[in-house]
């Protein structure tokens, strides 16, 4: 293995504590969205997001990911389709009565819009194992690298102006029939990429404050 010095800009503490409010307060207006426009966006622009996900640290360098970006209409609507058929039997019998009481506060139901409106569908696939031909070999910390990318993902999104939703009808196994993905690939997450609608509206969510959700010892 071959190593190289490290280059990173040094900051000093009060430009650190800046530049840290500054990113909080953008990151503190990423929602996820459910209304999407259907206006166009550069594929360079969406190529450079998933490039910034890429980047993003993976056991032993293995980068478990795959990214499919779908912009054809004909597939986003087979993608809608299926994950209709598949949230529709969730919502109707599937989901417990308490997972739909907690839904209820978003105004959801199986109908999935958003999949053939919004221009782009960010597929991300884990692969749970390489492969090389027929030889398997193994993958490290598979689900904590791809959770880990998904979030570089969900960043460069915000930081490009658009809007984004973390969809996940389960099971996804429709996904990798309908993108033909190979044997070690599993759906991870489907990601419709935009901008908002003109006028869409979002819950009023309150976050929880930082004394319950983190400790300092």
């Amino acid at each position: 293995m071959k190593f190289s010095e490290l280059k990173i800009e040094r900051v000093e503490s009060p430009e650190m504590l800046e530049r840290t409010a500054n990113y909080l307060e953008k990151m503190n207006t990423r929602r996820s969205v459910r209304e999407f426009s259907s206006e166009t966006i550069p594929i360079d622009v969406i190529k450079n997001i998933v490039k910034s996900a890429s980047s993003a640290p993976s056991g032993a360098n293995k980068q478990p990911w795959k990214f499919c970006i779908v912009k054809d209409p004909e597939l986003k609507k087979k993608i809608r389709e299926a994950a209709e058929i598949e949230e529709k039997e969730n919502y109707n019998h599937r989901f417990p009565q308490e997972w739909l009481e907690d839904l209820n506060q978003f105004g959801t139901d199986w109908h999935k819009e958003f999949l053939d409106e919004a221009p782009y569908l960010i597929v991300i696939f884990k692969q749970v194992y390489d492969l090389k031909g027929e030889k398997q070999t193994k993958n490290y910390y598979v689900n904590e690298s791809v959770g880990i990318a998904a979030g570089f993902l969900l960043t460069a999104i915000h930081n490009a102006g658009l809007v984004a939703l973390t969809h996940t009808p389960s099971p996804m196994r429709f996904l990798e029939k309908i993108l033909k993905r190979p044997k070690n690939e599993r759906a991870f997450l489907l990601i419709p990429v935009g901008y908002p609608k003109k006028g869409a509206k979002v819950p009023d969510l309150k976050k929880k404050p930082f004394d319950q959700y983190a400790e300092i010892f």
